[in-house]
């Protein structure tokens, strides 16, 4: 994206996302009605909160939702994350955002993981499949190259996506060194969506400058806020 985006621009690369084990229907109908009032792309949630957020978007917004699945450890067996998947599709969700076996990748074996993205995959083939990486345990534990290689298991699969992380593992969420890294790993030729930790519009800027093409955003609203310019 040449020069900074306005408002509206960055808007539409946002997943305004509620994934609190809290979250209510009603806290889903209000993320559905500011997603609409902010013009963002999609609204992520639970797999069990996408019939809320369908039935609020009958009252007339229009965008995606995304479900997670194997949320947000990673360590379900391949058949209940593609179980997960398939019924999250099966209830309206346009987009899965699954995470992998953290500890499979950093035990070095990656055909595993690839295995467990084919099997989400094939659940639910005509969703768009973002691959959760956790980018900064595999950054900080194994290093660039694993991170590298889990990237290209998830282009591999046929993920259309990698994503860096849930938001809630304590090693942390986005790092500009890590969008950096999956971005020139995946050539373009799969998006990148940023999440975790990006709280303020030059958090925002920063992951878009170094690849993304999605945001994972709780607190949507502040970072647009915090642009300026075309409100």
């Amino acid at each position: 994206m040449a020069g900074q985006p306005t408002r509206a621009q960055l808007a539409a690369l946002i997943d305004h996302t509620l994934l609190k084990p809290e979250a209510t229907r009603a806290d889903v109908a209000a993320l559905v009605a500011e997603a609409a009032e902010l013009g963002v792309y999609a609204v992520c949630v639970s797999p069990s909160m996408v019939p809320a957020a369908l039935k609020a978007l009958e009252a007339g917004a229009a965008m995606p939702v995304a479900a997670v699945v194997g949320f947000p450890s990673g360590k379900h067996v391949s058949e209940v994350k593609a179980h997960e998947a398939a019924r999250a599709v099966a209830c309206g969700a346009g987009e899965v955002d699954m995470v992998i076996d953290v500890g499979a990748a950093l035990a070095g074996e990656i055909l595993a993981v690839r295995s467990d993205i084919e099997a989400v995959r094939a659940a639910a083939p005509r969703a768009v499949l973002k691959v959760i990486v956790e980018s900064a345990v595999l950054l900080g534990r194994a290093g660039g190259r694993t991170l590298t290689d889990v990237c290209l298991a998830a282009e591999d699969a046929g993920a259309d996506f990698v994503k860096t992380s849930t938001g809630f593992h304590p090693a942390g969420g986005a790092s500009v060194q890590a969008v950096a890294l999956m971005a020139e790993a995946v050539g373009g030729r799969m998006g990148v969506k940023a999440s975790g930790g990006i709280r303020t519009a030059a958090d925002a800027l920063a992951m878009v400058d170094a690849g993304a093409t999605r945001l994972g955003l709780s607190g949507s609203r502040a970072v647009l806020d915090g642009l300026g310019g075309d409100r």
